[in-house]
């Protein structure tokens, strides 16, 4: 049984009702971290400390600025002995960026954690230690000074997710989407204009079109949640679209077949 958690649901501006976006697979892989991430992880009762591997898709604050309160958690609180390491899943350049986050954040707190306590992995490809998860990274189309990129991960299960980011269409995902069981796309703006590094709904719309077969997800949302007054309404998008919310999940059984909690 594997387990996917959506611990936030919003794009940069956290609309009302939606933290930032960020999954968290089988509370032990984080896919990116916010700057809320610590907070997130807190409200389901998950410690930074068992934290064992976290995908970076790419350098936008509201993806990576919550990395240096993640170590600076693990030093002093979930893991002050140093008994788990943390594998981080990034791009060449990464380590340096990152490195560099933790030296504004925290001067001269966090040297240690970085250089003993982090294994920095940038394969393209790679098992995800002993999780039941691998993946593929692949490029997409977002700002390209933050070098964005998705994830094609299949589990042990014989399920596949495809991770897209942040991207608006692109071939890269096109290619990819009729291999998968789960399309999870970013809807970061809405139909107002031409946005080519985001989703609109348009966008996913005709995605969901060409590709009936994948269980289409969107996060990364611009739109307010269920339950907020204010902020963008929310979309209308066909049934079968599933507009996530913080707090909703994917499980996988043993077979591969998978469960939507919405």
């Amino acid at each position: 049984m594997a387990r996917i958690d959506f611990l936030g649901t919003g794009n940069a501006f956290s609309p009302q009702g939606r933290m930032h976006a960020l999954a968290l697979i089988d509370n032990r892989v984080l896919i990116d971290a916010p700057p809320t991430v610590v907070t997130q992880l807190r409200r389901v009762g998950v410690s930074p400390g068992q934290l064992q591997h976290i995908l970076f898709t790419h350098w936008h604050g509201d993806h990576s600025f919550g990395f240096p309160f993640l170590l600076l958690d693990r030093k002093f609180l979930s893991d002050p002995n140093g008994e788990e390491n943390l594998e981080v899943h990034l791009r060449p350049r990464g380590r340096k960026y990152l490195s560099t986050l933790c030296e504004m954040g925290f001067p001269g707190s966090l040297d240690d954690s970085l250089e003993g306590r982090v294994n920095w992995n940038e394969e393209e490809s790679a098992i995800i230690g002993d999780t039941g998860w691998k993946y593929d990274r692949f490029p997409v189309h977002h700002t390209p000074e933050t070098d964005p990129h998705g994830y094609e991960m299949e589990h042990e299960s014989g399920f596949r997710l495809l991770h897209c980011g942040d991207s608006g269409p692109c071939p890269e995902i096109e290619s990819r989407a009729d291999k998968v069981d789960v399309v999870i796309l970013e809807m970061g703006m809405p139909d107002i204009g031409d946005f080519p590094h985001h989703h609109r709904p348009s966008d996913v719309v005709s995605f969901n079109e060409r590709f009936p077969e994948a269980k289409v997800l969107v996060t990364h949302n611009y739109a307010k949640s269920p339950n907020s007054k204010s902020g963008f309404e929310i979309p209308e998008l066909p049934i079968d679209i599933v507009q996530l919310n913080d707090g909703d999940s994917i499980e996988i059984d043993d077979s591969g077949n998978f469960t939507v909690n919405n």
